[in-house]
């Protein structure tokens, strides 16, 4: 059985007590700005993003048929 983490990216625990405001300046995370943050081109095509969607609606009715 593989380990979740490789030794590189051992899990730490964080520190008991410490706020969520704490954790994430410890991290340098910032707040979104806008939605426009989230955005990524995950597909390089629009051809590619339509048979993802295909393989996705066909895996979801398997069971149905």
């Amino acid at each position: 059985m593989s380990a979740p983490f490789d030794d590189e990216q051992a899990f730490i625990w964080p520190a008991p007590g410490l706020q969520v405001e704490e954790l994430l300046a410890a991290k340098g995370t910032r707040p979104l700005a806008s939605a426009a943050d989230l955005a990524a081109d995950t597909f390089s095509s629009d051809a590619e993003l339509e048979e993802f969607l295909a393989f996705t609606a066909a895996e979801r009715h398997r069971d149905l048929a």
